[in-house]
């Protein structure tokens, strides 16, 4: 295996604040170290990467192209090395982080709301949540549990299944302009807002009314539900939603829905872990939670 190119955090600290500075004094200065010191780590830095890093132009620094690209790229490193620290700096010595993925309309509608609670019963158990568009993060190991949307079934996961959803077009009160439609097929001249992640739900929408329409995979397309509904609440179109994201908007009346066909959806929403994972205490509390929240 060859040799990795690892500098020590000191080279790095001793090159960023240079590059900032365009002086070895000032660095040294901030650093609290000599300047012969900085100049010294930043020549090991270039012996290392054989580039000068640096030009010296009468006794001043100017960055070298190589330069200005690898500050780029140290800038990272340190910014992350310094959230990381102060990421662990937050949790006492008896708390444990539960990493949690979630799809994002799900989280922010479903999830949050019904982890209320869980801090005050767990208060040693620190949850990071994440968006996560599909459960890959439980494989790649970024991630404990993973709240996911489809047919319950991962490799090396157990699968806990939460609840299944019907999906209904809503739009906001004004596009209907006070009237109400005769039949599905009027929707089919509307706008339809589309879900990247349910390309075909429009055109099952309307085959299961024996409908068939040339504009079911029209309109504008976006990433999350969430987004769809803000655009619906917009007045820009109709979406199609699962019922309990938008239950909230139907009640207050700031969207109505378009058409009283609700579709059950083919897929349901699944809670995953590690199938290893099954008995890590952090694990086990939030998974006995979200089932007695359902």
């Amino acid at each position: 295996m060859s040799k990795r190119l690892v500098p020590s955090m000191t080279a790095l600290q001793c090159f960023e604040a240079a590059a900032r500075h365009l002086s070895f004094t000032r660095a040294a200065e901030e650093l609290h170290l000599t300047q012969s010191a900085v100049s010294k780590q930043v020549a090991q830095l270039e012996e290392m990467l054989h580039h000068h890093l640096f030009l010296r132009i009468r006794r001043r620094l100017q960055l070298t192209p190589a330069g200005s690209l690898y500050l780029a790229e140290v800038n990272k490193i340190l910014t992350q090395v310094d959230m990381s620290s102060r990421y662990v700096l937050t949790y006492g010595t008896q708390t444990e982080v539960l990493k949690v993925a979630t799809q994002p309309s799900f989280g922010v509608r479903w999830l949050i709301p019904h982890l209320k609670g869980f801090g005050k019963r767990h208060p040693n158990i620190h949850l990071d949540i994440r968006n996560e568009m599909e459960p890959f993060a439980l494989l790649q190991g970024s991630a404990d549990v993973v709240f996911f949307y489809g047919q319950g079934t991962w490799p090396g996961a157990t699968c806990i299944k939460l609840f299944g959803e019907e999906v209904l077009p809503v739009c906001a009160p004004e596009l209907l302009q006070g009237h109400a439609l005769s039949g599905p097929g009027e929707l089919a001249g509307q706008i339809l807002l589309q879900s990247t992640s349910r390309p075909e739900a429009w055109h099952e929408w309307f085959q299961q009314q024996g409908l068939e329409t040339e504009n079911s995979y029209h309109g504008p397309r976006f990433d999350t539900f969430y987004m769809a509904l803000s655009a619906a609440q917009s007045g820009c179109g109709v979406a199609l939603v699962p019922r309990y994201l938008v239950a909230r908007e139907l009640a207050e009346g700031s969207l109505v829905v378009a058409w009283d066909h609700a579709m059950p959806s083919s897929g349901a929403h699944y809670l995953a872990y590690a199938e290893h994972a099954a008995e890590v205490p952090k694990v086990r509390a939030l998974v006995e939670w979200v089932q007695a929240q359902v």
